[in-house]
């Protein structure tokens, strides 16, 4: 969503950095392209006027302190990237629990915000930490809501209450009600509420919400918001604040392609925190929103705090000490190990996704919107119709086996061919880099920044040269 926001914040810092000494008019120029770029992005104008504001105050107050010869540009850097950080809200804030359970959770919003998928992710996100939520089909009135709930807390293990069929009929306050006795009664220590929406802010609308959370009395109100609706979203969010009020917001569609304006603006004017985003369709595109790395793939420092978090997840513990101590041994990295590692990435989502976190990533969007996914899913083929003697050791992979892998994967020889050439690539340059010397090409001062001692000289091994397992090219070695 902030591709083209990251592009003119970097083109504009990386000007500042040609300079070296800047002047109070280098400093003008800067907050007139950050104005300007903010306003394109669709952030309210009185945000953009409090938020440059800010930078032009105290970029002037640190200039004259500023020494020759050091990095004034990354000064001024520091300056924008803490009053971004403010205006996005400073510090994350996450569900405070009831004291005595369940916790309450209602959400708000108007219809087509993607409440009720919201409401099935938050209810995952929750259960993966040991709690027991239960899901409340509240939305009365949008055809098939209750149903999508249903289908939804299926697919996550998580107990939809559903009384009514809905479509228009039944009592909203009622299966409320009815919802918080129930989990009282089976031990739930937390509910989500999903509330109709309407197309637009009216009466009707208001009038429902208030009568739930008059009802229920939710420890948390999270007012549900399409990140996509531009300037209309901060009118909604004023509305539903002076009606039903909220504690906290939800940003949904993250990963459009709109120009994210609201999410700039919205905390700023309406003083709530954005709480979490919802960055796709899938259940698990759900994410806590954190101001400092949001702040960060806005100025395309990219996110590598939530990248290592997910690859943390996806890591089976075991699997990755087993791995270690392999290395540690001296061992050969296999297939199989190659295997694992594919399974974990297919575990940490959209592999598009995961690059766009890191640093840079806005100047590569094009070679990342034409990432071809179902890649990982190719090789994993080619790797699973080999034997578990093959993964271990690929010089045993001659023709015959080559050929017979290519039919069971559905790939070509060729592919097979490429990838039995890369890993072997890759599994020498890792020995090299383990025992301190360089793979070609690779810088001369590497290698000693990687336990390689410089004054201990070892004989060199002249070691006879393997076969390659390719026919092909097994015959132009013997004919060299």
């Amino acid at each position: 969503m902030f591709d083209a926001l990251s592009t003119r914040f970097s083109k504009t810092f990386g000007n500042l950095r040609s300079k070296g000494k800047l002047s109070t008019a280098d400093i003008d120029s800067v907050i007139e392209e950050i104005s300007s770029a903010l306003l394109e992005a669709d952030v309210a104008k009185e945000v953009v006027d409090l938020f440059t504001n800010r930078i032009q105050t105290q970029a002037m107050a640190i200039l004259p302190t500023l020494q020759a010869g050091s990095n004034q540009a990354q000064s001024i850097f520091d300056v924008v990237n803490s009053e971004l950080i403010t205006i996005l809200g400073t510090e994350a804030r996450r569900i405070r629990f009831a004291k005595n359970p369940p916790t309450v959770i209602m959400l708000a919003g108007l219809q087509g915000a993607g409440k009720t998928t919201l409401a099935a992710k938050l209810a995952k996100y929750y259960k993966d930490q040991g709690n027991t939520p239960l899901l409340v089909a509240a939305d009365l009135q949008r055809p098939n809501a209750v149903t999508q709930l249903q289908v939804l807390g299926q697919q996550i293990g998580v107990p939809v209450f559903a009384p009514e069929l809905g479509n228009g009929d039944g009592e909203a306050v009622q299966v409320a009600r009815d919802a918080i006795a129930f989990a009282h009664s089976k031990v739930h220590n937390m509910v989500i509420v999903d509330t109709a929406g309407r197309l637009g802010v009216d009466n009707e609308l208001m009038d429902e919400a208030i009568a739930i959370r008059d009802e229920i009395k939710p420890h948390e109100i999270l007012f549900v918001i399409d990140a996509m609706i531009g300037q209309s979203a901060i009118a909604t969010a004023r509305a539903f604040e002076q009606g039903v009020g909220f504690d906290g917001l939800v940003l949904t569609k993250l990963d459009g392609d709109a120009r994210g304006g609201a999410a700039l603006s919205i905390t700023e004017i309406i003083k709530r925190p954005i709480m979490f985003v919802s960055t796709g369709e899938k259940i698990g595109d759900f994410d806590l929103f954190y101001p400092d790395r949001m702040a960060s793939r806005i100025l395309g420092l990219g996110d590598v705090a939530t990248l290592a978090e997910q690859a943390k997840k996806a890591l089976n513990p075991e699997t990755s000490a087993k791995l270690e101590e392999k290395f540690a041994r001296g061992d050969d990295f296999t297939l199989e190990d190659f295997l694992e590692q594919l399974e974990a990435m297919a575990n940490m989502g959209s592999m598009g996704k995961l690059l766009s976190m890191l640093p840079g990533a806005a100047s590569m969007k094009k070679q990342i919107e034409n990432f071809d996914e179902s890649e990982i899913v190719r090789t994993k083929a080619i790797v699973q119709s080999m034997t578990p003697q093959e993964r271990r050791d690929i010089k045993v992979l001659n023709g015959t086996r080559r050929a017979r892998i290519a039919r069971g994967s559905g790939r070509a020889v060729s592919e097979v061919n490429a990838l039995v050439d890369r890993f072997s690539a890759a599994q020498k340059a890792m020995k090299q880099m383990r025992s301190g010397s360089l793979p070609a090409g690779m810088p001369a001062g590497l290698g000693a920044g990687m336990g390689q001692i410089p004054s201990v000289k070892t004989p060199v091994v002249h070691k006879k040269k393997s076969k390659s397992g390719n026919p092909a090219k097994r015959a132009a070695e013997e004919r060299g």
